[in-house]
């Protein structure tokens, strides 16, 4: 995935999750933030971070806020970026080799999931976490509790057992990255019902991506430990 015009700048403050003040060329300006999670590791005074400038009219804000440095480790921030890194996988055959069928927000039972995918003899479910906690080399979701994750990796146990393949993909948005756990300090329950999927038969990735200021892709497979 690729972003068009980006500028570099640096991180002031952050008064709610939905927007942060950054110092570009000068100035302070006001931009959204494409990520509501807590980010508090990431998001500190003076940071570099990267803005990429809107070309739609009628918005409050002219520049999202869609990376950051954290020291030598460039982090993708933008919620979006996974699953649009993800669906390019896919249909580049990186989970099945000739996929016939690749659908966003595929409806099942209640709810919506991020991706259904087939083959000539297989069917998928696959829901995408975007990961942007570093510890020391270690990749960890969630940086704060979601039950609404919960609630996914539940519908991904239901699908097992109605015979689909499936899938909790967790996109690493930087790089170098050793390990993937759950957070469990942060969400317990996120840890325990993923560890429930894995023994549902719920196949459990992760991948970190090659990240640059204007843009980011999949690429490397990563060892989960549960």
């Amino acid at each position: 995935m690729k972003y068009a015009k980006i500028h570099k700048g640096k991180f002031i403050s952050r008064p709610n999750r939905f927007i942060a003040h950054v110092e570009l060329d000068g100035r302070n300006e006001i931009c959204h933030v494409k990520n509501t999670g807590r980010l508090k590791e990431l998001l500190v005074p003076g940071a570099v971070v990267y803005l990429e400038e809107s070309a739609g009219s009628g918005r409050k804000t002219k520049y999202d806020l869609i990376a950051v440095e954290k020291g030598n480790i460039l982090v993708n921030m933008d919620s979006q970026a996974p699953n649009i890194a993800v669906k390019e996988w896919l249909l580049a055959g990186g989970l099945y080799p000739n996929p016939l069928r690749v659908s966003p927000e595929y409806k099942y039972a209640d709810s919506k999931i991020d991706f259904y995918i087939e083959d000539d003899n297989r069917r998928a479910l696959i829901e995408v976490k975007g990961v942007t906690l570093e510890r020391e080399g270690v990749a960890a979701f969630p940086d704060a509790p979601t039950q609404r994750g919960v609630r996914h990796i539940h519908d991904l146990i239901r699908a097992a057992k109605d015979g689909y393949e499936a899938y909790v993909i967790f996109v690493v948005q930087f790089r170098p990255v050793k390990l993937f756990v759950p957070n469990d300090e942060t969400h317990p329950e996120f840890g325990q019902a993923l560890r429930e999927a894995e023994r549902a038969g719920v196949r459990i990735l992760a991948y970190d991506c090659v990240v640059a200021p204007d843009g980011m892709k999949l690429d490397r497979r990563v060892d989960v430990s549960l």
